[in-house]
């Protein structure tokens, strides 16, 4: 499978289709994936590529110059993009979920503003969500947002693990704007009453990232801090109503869009690695390796399908089927490199070799919001009510 998105000149006519992620595309998001996850830096040029091949604007409707993909399109555009490079499919996960987030939440005016830059490529966009002290359910936020004399607001805080910090050109900044203490039965989880989400440009002098930090893995995924001093916005960067930011995340996971898709990409990605090796060893004659592979590949398959089960958004309850679908992918994913990891025997214990950029991307995603446990919980929380 591949993704295809075709323009005319006037950017009127948008065709997509999930059938051939273009080999250009798709070669020069691996290089991209080897030099990035060799020195750790940000993965600029793989944006310059995201930026090129029109993936960017696949969530925005078609009117504002996008695609109008939806769910299972966008899984699938991102698996496709984490199989060849798991930082960039990272990047665009969250530029599809930013995207998402405005065509919801967003004016009239916002739409025609940043929608057409969206889907151009000219913007990409980010989530900074997490902070330190927050914990994974992004409750106690320290960002606080305040109302000026004039009717604009105040933005100072600090946000952590921001993925593109630094490359985005804007960013959905989620900020306590009024009181946490929540109505009876209102806790959803995940996020506080009183938070709001503000949309803050990269070139504001009130943002500054900090890239400094080295991840593991998603090493080229420009991971790291954005520090708000003073960060002065109008009314119109505010994204939704006032301090409803917690029920706005809540139905994010019934959007059908899911990180599972990442692992599902990296699961593949390593599965060709055993195939690959197979092949050249003349493994693939021998009935117990053959097995083996086909035990692996079923798992691939079956996170593939719970993925693609969120996506069409068609089970009981869809918030459940996303968040089964990103624990069951990430730790599929995690099993399936450990297994591969074990056919290839030395032969992938080398530090160049791909395999273990696979592993340790793959694991970066059951870390990923909402981390697994968070997932473990929002699933079990009703529960106890």
């Amino acid at each position: 499978m591949s993704v295809t998105v075709s323009l005319n000149t006037a950017g009127a006519d948008v065709r997509f289709s999930v059938a051939a992620l273009d080999p250009e595309v798709r070669a020069a998001l691996e290089r991209c994936a080897v030099a990035a996850d060799r020195t750790g830096e940000p993965d600029r040029d793989a944006v310059a590529v995201l930026r090129e091949s029109r993936l960017l604007g696949l969530a925005v409707p078609r009117e504002f110059g996008g695609a109008g993909a939806g769910p299972v399109d966008l899984n699938r555009c991102v698996e496709q993009v984490a199989a060849v490079n798991g930082s960039a499919s990272i990047m665009l996960f969250q530029h599809f979920a930013v995207s998402s987030r405005i065509v919801e939440q967003g004016t009239p005016a916002q739409h025609r503003e940043l929608l057409p830059k969206l889907a151009s490529g000219e913007w990409l966009a980010a989530s900074a969500w997490s902070e330190t002290g927050a914990g994974a359910n992004k409750k106690n936020l320290a960002t606080r947002g305040r109302r000026t004399d004039t009717g604009g607001w105040v933005l100072d805080g600090a946000k952590a693990f921001t993925t593109s910090a630094g490359l985005a050109d804007v960013y959905l900044v989620l900020a306590q704007t009024g009181t946490d203490e929540p109505a009876a039965g209102s806790d959803t989880g995940y996020g506080a009453a009183g938070q709001t989400f503000f949309l803050v440009r990269g070139d504001n002098p009130g943002l500054i990232p900090d890239t400094s930090m080295r991840l593991a893995g998603m090493r080229g995924s420009a991971t790291g801090f954005v520090d708000l001093r003073d960060c002065r916005l109008t009314d119109t960067d505010r994204l939704g109503a006032e301090g409803v930011a917690a029920s706005v995340i809540a139905r994010v996971r019934e959007s059908g869009a899911t990180l599972g898709a990442v692992a599902v990409g990296l699961a593949q990605a390593a599965l060709d690695c055993a195939h690959e090796h197979a092949r050249k060893r003349g493994l693939h004659v021998h009935q117990s390796v053959r097995y083996r592979l086909v035990d692996l590949t079923t798992q691939v398959e079956a996170a593939r399908a719970v993925v693609e089960r969120a996506g069409r958004r068609d089970a009981a309850d869809p918030g459940m089927a996303t968040l089964h679908s990103k624990l069951f992918a990430s730790s599929a994913a995690d099993r399936v490199v450990s297994e591969v990891e074990q056919i290839l025997s030395s032969a992938g214990y080398v530090e160049g070799h791909p395999l273990n950029r696979y592993g340790r991307d793959a694991r970066a995603v059951a870390l990923m919001g909402p981390t697994n446990d968070l997932c473990r919980e929002l699933v079990s929380i009703s529960w106890n009510r």
